[in-house]
This record gives C-alpha cells, sequence and structure tokens, in this order.
C-alpha cells in the first residue's frame, strides 16, 4: 500500500506530464497556469488510494485519475466567473488575469481534455467509468444551478442546502473514489461503500469550508475570508442563522444582507458577531461531524483489512482537522 503522501508525488508529477503547449497559447495558457497552482489533488489521490485498496497495479487509474482532477478544475474556472471570484489559490482567477470568455473556453477545453484522459480506462470498466463520471458531470451542473436559484430566494431549508452541496461537491469525491474502485476489481458492495464514503466525506469537507469562510486564517485557506458573507451565500450557516435570529437580531441580520458598505470588513465583522452570539458555528461543526462519522462506517464496512484502510482514514481526519 502507498501512503497519501506517495501517492500525490505521483499524482504530481503525471499532473506536469500533461502538455498544455499547443496553439493558439490563448486557449491554453490559462489551462496550465490553473493546474500549476497545485491544489491538494484530494480527487485524483482519492482515486489511486481506492484502486491500491484491491491491486498494488495502480498504473491503469493514473489517467481517468487526472482527468477527474482536469474536470474538478474545470467547475473551479467557471464557478469563479459565476461567483465573481478574485482569487483561487492564493493566485488571480482566470477570469480575472484574462476575462470572462477565455476562463469559459478553457474551462471548455478541460473538460473536453478530461473525457479524453478517462477514456483511458482499461476496456473491461470503461463503460461503468464513463457512465459514472457523466452522471457525476450532470449532477455537478445540477448542483450549480441550485446554488445559483439559492441566491434569488429569500429562504432555503437546510436539507436543501445539503443536497445542493451533495451535488455540487460530494458526488466529485465519490465518483473518484468508486473510478479507483472498479479499476482496481473491488467487490460490488465495496465499490457502493466506498462511493458512500466520499459523499459523506465530502458532505464534511464543504460544510468545513463554510466554516474556514468565516473563521478560517486567509493565508491557509487561500481564499479571502468572508466572501460568503459579502455575497450573501446561503451557506449552512447563514441558513440556520436566519432560521434561529428573533426580533432585534433578525432585524439587525435582514439589514446586514441589504445593506452596502463602503468597507467590506464592517458587514463581515457584524455577520460573524451574529453568528457567535446565535452559536451556529457549533450547529456547523455537530452536522460536519456527523457525516464524518457516517463515512468512517462506510470505510469500517469495507471487505478489506484494516491497516490497508488507515490511511484513508488518515486523511479524512486531515481534511477535517484543517485551521480554523
Amino acid at each position: 500500500m502507498k501512503t497519501f503522501n506517495e501517492i500525490t508525488q505521483l499524482v504530481t508529477a503525471e499532473m506536469e506530464k500533461l502538455d498544455w503547449s499547443m496553439q493558439p497559447s490563448g486557449l491554453y495558457e490559462p489551462i496550465a497556469y490553473t493546474l500549476s497552482m497545485g491544489g491538494k489533488r484530494l480527487r485524483p489521490a482519492l482515486t489511486l488510494m481506492a484502486c491500491n485498496l484491491y491491486t498494488e497495479s495502480i498504473e491503469p487509474a493514473i489517467a481517468p485519475a487526472l482527468g477527474i482532477e482536469v474536470f474538478h478544475n474545470f467547475t473551479l474556472l467557471h464557478d469563479d466567473i459565476m461567483d465573481r471570484a478574485d482569487i483561487r489559490r492564493g493566485q488571480p482567477t482566470v477570469h480575472k488575469r484574462w476575462n470572462d470568455n477565455t476562463a469559459i473556453l478553457s474551462g471548455d477545453v478541460m473538460q473536453i481534455a478530461a473525457y479524453q484522459l478517462v477514456a483511458q480506462t482499461p476496456v473491461v470498466q470503461l463503460k461503468s467509468v464513463l457512465d459514472l463520471f457523466s452522471t457525476t458531470a450532470r449532477e455537478i451542473c445540477e448542483g450549480q444551478q441550485y446554488d445559483v436559484d439559492f441566491e434569488n430566494r429569500d429562504i432555503v431549508e437546510a436539507e436543501e442546502y445539503l443536497e445542493m452541496i451533495r451535488l455540487k461537491t460530494a458526488v466529485l469525491l465519490a465518483c473518484a473514489l468508486k473510478t479507483g474502485a472498479l479499476i482496481g476489481g473491488a467487490t460490488h458492495k465495496d465499490t457502493n461503500e466506498l462511493y458512500d464514503f466520499g459523499i459523506n466525506l465530502g458532505l464534511a469537507f464543504q460544510l468545513k469550508d463554510d466554516l474556514l469562510d468565516v473563521y478560517g486564517d486567509e493565508a491557509t485557506f487561500g481564499k479571502k475570508i468572508g466572501g460568503d458573507i459579502l455575497c450573501n451565500k446561503k451557506t449552512y450557516l447563514l441558513i440556520h442563522a436566519l432560521k434561529l435570529a428573533k426580533g432585534t437580531d433578525f432585524e439587525d441580520l435582514s439589514t446586514y444582507l441589504k445593506k452596502s458598505y463602503e468597507q467590506p470588513e464592517e458587514k463581515i465583522k457584524l455577520v460573524t458577531n451574529l453568528y457567535n452570539k446565535l452559536k451556529v458555528k457549533n450547529i456547523c461543526e455537530d452536522k460536519m461531524n456527523f457525516y464524518f462519522d457516517k463515512a468512517v462506517a462506510n470505510l469500517d464496512n469495507l471487505q478489506v483489512e484494516t491497516a490497508k484502510k488507515q490511511e484513508l482514514r488518515n486523511l479524512a481526519e486531515k481534511l477535517l482537522s484543517r485551521i480554523d
């Protein structure tokens, strides 16, 4: 069994082999720029780790793993346009450094490249993997549309939000794990357990991101703190704050959401103080831990010796203990 660090080193080396030096340079340079930012490389690592649970020969899973990572980064290019985000992983976003049209078109090429890489799956598992990947790609678009719809709604229920982040974030983690398991020759039961592990880990991971956007360290988070607050994003924190706030607290929160501030930091401070008063951070942490526990149960159910599962368990713990 390879360690997570060994897997990520392998992924990084393989990502660097991808050639984006084609013409026109205005199309491919933004792709090279995006992928050079690094990131956690979590999704391809999960693909290879899942495969490695069942075989030492993980080479057949490398190209599909890279495809999943390229696809993930494609979604970020388009998300950043829709969110008008200026910073990604501490660097200017593609639409900011170039322009919207470039980010759209370069993202489109990344999606095509992702499919080309996933299509290098061994023939025996190719249809299963491509069907899973295509379903996942569609679900991610559904999740993004829900996210957009929520911007125009005053009230979003917590369960609606959880379904949105399941689609937008968790299904790709689940796809990565199941892809690796399929290529590695896992049983039907284990491929489904790993898929559910990815769903539960993804939900916990996104709830952690909600927390970090308010309570994180900008230097380690890679994005400006308070971005969700500034754009009134319906996060798990805001949904519960709107539900719990009464009287003057509700009036104040409503004012914060509607008012324009010359100094963005003022709005972030006011909303954060109200979050603290309403203890919505604790509510979000409790839900995050609920999904983490479910993810651990999925790992426990795998028909694989415990020692082999430890690296995935360690990774899950690391993701949920990111500095806040």
